[in-house]
């Protein structure tokens, strides 16, 4: 039983990576239809985004009243229903409307679900299960070129997602039975996270789903936790703005084509994927805290190679290599998250480190964009390098304070 939920798990991971960047790969044929600047896609963007934050926030209330595979299919099925409207829809407000359950769905299981790895999976699988992600997401551009090159609409490209959602919904509902199957045996454990994870006492993670509810400013005074969120808020403001603005970086300060920058940019997410992969056998040697700091001396190394005036070929590597040690750190800070502060606050810190990534995921690239077109493209690697310090200094101080217990 435990290892076939643990396979349902794997193939939602890999179910959600799916639409995410759909809206990317769909936007130039979708914003002539409605007539629309190409810009709107970041109103699009923003809309869904502040459903994640407003679900993350959320999902801990959610998670204990209903349990995670409930909150799972739930959001899921929000999801599906969402990606079906959005391939019925021939209007821009149309978009926006169904752009808020889309983001409520995607927020509430991508909280709940980190959390219930973190607590029953070890390492390993945290790494697997956002390398599986990262998959999803390589294949719905592909998915929606499909339908493009056959003569279909864009709309086609969003329903084929959506079918596959649905899909999903309908195993996780059968699944059911084997979340509380899997709980109720977590409780019987005598010690240790199941498969092989951090040692976790057995009371405590019985009482993940148990207890007071805790509220935002609760929270926010338990030691370490303003650390921990600005730590996740300034990864994904480094990974978003990666991935956003490699492809102008390459093309005008590295010198290449248009064509060869978009190819090559793909090499950041090609380096997460694989990365991924490989940290999945470095974290049975290796501790989270190490493999976040192996991963932010990667950056750190990537960041310099960008920052050589050799052209193209350290800028590439550079970009490769911030990707590599970008791998290891987003799934090591959520599974870190019930040794740190507690089985029984894990879904509210992982609640509210989610809602930091979405405002940093959210608002950093465009912060960028501002210095990009206002001063230069090239200073690009000065502004990972910043998010990087502080991202650093926020993780160092959030340890000291979870040793020593002190504000």
């Amino acid at each position: 039983m435990f290892h076939l939920l643990l396979a349902i798990i794997y193939l939602a991971f890999i179910s959600l990576g799916l639409p995410d960047s759909l809206l990317g790969s769909a936007w130039p044929s979708m914003y002539q239809e409605f007539q629309v600047p190409v810009s709107y896609a970041g109103v699009i963007s923003m809309i869904i985004a502040a459903g994640t934050i407003v679900s993350s926030l959320l999902s801990d209330r959610l998670t204990r009243k209903f349990g995670t595979g409930k909150v799972t299919m739930v959001s899921v099925a929000m999801t599906a229903a969402a990606l079906f409207g959005f391939s019925m829809s021939h209007s821009f407000w149309a978009l926006c409307l169904w752009a808020v359950p889309y983001g409520l769905g995607a927020g509430g299981v991508d909280a709940s679900l980190n959390n219930y790895v973190a607590l029953h999976y070890a390492s390993r699988h945290m790494s697997w299960l956002h390398c599986m992600w990262g998959v999803g997401a390589s294949l719905g551009p592909s998915i929606m070129s499909f339908a493009l090159t056959r003569g279909q609409t864009w709309n086609m490209g969003y329903r084929y997602i959506s079918l596959i959602q649905i899909a999903l919904t309908v195993v996780l509902l059968f699944s059911l039975p084997l979340w509380k199957k899997n709980a109720s045996s977590a409780q019987g454990e005598s010690s240790a996270r199941i498969d092989g994870g951090a040692e976790l006492d057995a009371g405590t993670e019985a009482s993940a789903g148990e207890g007071e509810v805790l509220s935002l400013k609760k929270i926010l005074g338990i030691p370490g936790a303003k650390e921990i969120m600005v730590t996740f808020f300034c990864y994904c403001a480094l990974e978003q703005t990666a991935g956003l603005w490699a492809g102008s970086y390459l093309a005008l300060h590295a010198g290449l084509s248009g064509q060869q920058a978009a190819g090559y940019a793909g090499l950041f997410f090609l380096g997460i994927t694989i990365g991924r992969g490989a940290s999945g056998f470095l974290t049975m040697k290796l501790k989270d805290t190490q493999m976040i700091r192996l991963g932010q001396g990667l950056i750190l190394f990537g960041i310099l190679a960008l920052l050589l005036p050799f052209g193209e070929i350290t800028a590439l590597v550079g970009l490769a290599v911030v990707g590599l040690g970008c791998a290891p750190v987003y799934p090591c800070i959520i599974h870190s998250t019930p040794e740190h502060f507690g089985a029984a606050s894990s879904q509210a810190l992982i609640g509210v480190q989610m809602a930091s990534a979405y405002v940093g995921t959210c608002f950093m690239p465009s912060v960028f964009g501002l210095v990009a077109n206002h001063i230069s493209v090239s200073l690009f690697p000065v502004y990972l390098a910043v998010i990087l310090v502080l991202m650093v200094l926020m993780h160092e101080r959030m340890l000291r304070k979870r040793e020593s217990g002190s504000r």
